[in-house]
């Protein structure tokens, strides 16, 4: 029989009305509240960067491949369709997908308003999974038409309250050539980003159209966007591509052309790993004092085993397994608490958000299975470990003191 584990369940099973049991309980919570608000923290950062993400390869993409040239306007060089590169690159391992787009600025305008736009032009290889979670109100463009281009286009909820315009509605829009040349188009849905960066600029439409009026090819594009299958190995694919890339190719990340956004996420990493450092200290804290003051009201019981020639260790074994109960105990509890709260925001999005200060109107959630397993392992394991200070208090205690003890 394991003695210690034996002694620790003697101890567990406190009456309810003990002053062992309320100490109890309150490590319990303590831990299980502490667990919880890592886990609702975690998935609200981690929802957050995601969101944040989705929104930038909108129009960001992972990467993006243009002519190499020193004009900073949005008048593109032409990148030819077929090309070594695009041939060589889809054998690099954890590229997703490659499509061609092209821009073209110019100015919508309604008989009361006008606001300045770029028509981004898109074509049947555009995937338009990421505009599923922005798009609020129509349809996307068809960008497939029998002959000719589509004069369809998204506009973004930004310019259409400026506009005053809605899906249904027509508007032109004027470019800037020699001479000036204008095109109506039809809106055919909005979109929301709730990124000013974006939501401010972009039209979205044929990429046909787009190559009529700078007299490209149907062969042409302005810019290739490449997508990765894992974020995380963005600089990997990014190197393999510049390794292959003529001298007049240009290949950017979206990390360098929104370093602003990226280095503002970073700070968010820095400090949600200070935020989880307190907690664990504070539980931790919580935890040694807790035991201490179990160990303190057995006392009496710690100088009669002591008296019986009980070793220190399994005295002290039997209050890591008190202290590790309490753990595990809090664990469940905490799981259950926090990975409920995040499932209510999840599904039904109670708490809201501010579009215009946080680029999303309701808290985002993110299940990472990696992190949840972390967080409740590296609590048992910490707190397990720290659970031995305490007990060093055993080894000083003297057994004709101890036996004497009040209360």
């Amino acid at each position: 029989m394991n003695l210690p584990l034996f002694l620790a369940r003697r101890i567990r099973h406190a009456p309810v009305e003990t002053f062992s049991a309320t100490v109890t309980r309150v490590g319990i919570a303590s831990i299980a509240i502490g667990l919880a608000v890592i886990l609702v923290a975690f998935a609200v950062l981690f929802g957050f960067k995601n969101t944040i993400r989705q929104k930038i390869f909108l129009f960001g993409a992972h990467i993006q491949i243009s002519k190499f040239t020193l004009n900073n306007s949005y008048e593109e060089t032409p990148l030819p369709v077929r090309n070594k590169l695009t041939q060589n690159i889809k054998t690099i391992e954890g590229l997703r997908h490659i499509q061609g787009v092209g821009l073209k600025a110019g100015i919508l305008k309604t008989p009361d308003e006008l606001s300045g736009a770029v028509l981004k032009g898109v074509g049947k290889d555009y995937d338009w999974a990421l505009f599923q979670e922005s798009l609020v109100a129509g349809r996307v463009p068809a960008v497939q038409p029998d002959s000719g281009y589509s004069r369809e286009v998204l506009l973004s909820q930004y310019m259409a309250s400026q506009l005053r315009l809605k899906p249904g509605d027509e508007v032109t829009m004027y470019f800037i050539d020699n001479p000036p040349r204008a095109r109506k188009l039809q809106i055919t849905g909005i979109y929301d980003t709730g990124m000013p960066e974006f939501d401010g600029t972009f039209v979205v439409g044929d990429i046909r159209m787009v190559q009529r009026l700078n007299n490209w090819g149907p062969d042409s594009v302005g810019t290739f966007e490449l997508f990765v299958n894992d974020f995380n190995r963005l600089d990997a694919v990014y190197e393999a591509v510049r390794d292959l890339s003529p001298p007049d190719f240009l290949p950017t990340r979206v990390s360098d052309n929104y370093r602003e956004l990226f280095d503002w996420m970073s700070m968010l990493d820095s400090n949600a790993v200070v935020f989880l450092v307190l907690i664990l200290f504070v539980a931790s804290f919580n935890m040694v004092s807790i035991l201490l003051v179990l160990m303190m009201e057995r006392t009496p019981m710690i100088g009669l085993f002591k008296a019986m020639g009980s070793p220190d260790a399994l005295i002290r074994r039997m209050f890591l397994y008190v202290g590790l109960d309490m753990v595990v105990k809090g664990l469940l509890i905490g799981n259950l608490l926090g990975l409920g709260l995040c499932a209510i925001q999840y599904y039904f999005r109670l708490v809201p958000l501010d579009p215009k200060n946080y680029y999303m109107s309701y808290v985002p959630i993110e299940w990472n299975l990696p992190v949840i397993l972390f967080a409740n392992l590296g609590t048992l394991l910490l707190i397990g470990l720290i659970l031995w200070i305490p007990t060093l208090v055993i080894t000083r205690i003297q057994p004709v003191k101890a036996l004497i003890f009040k209360k």
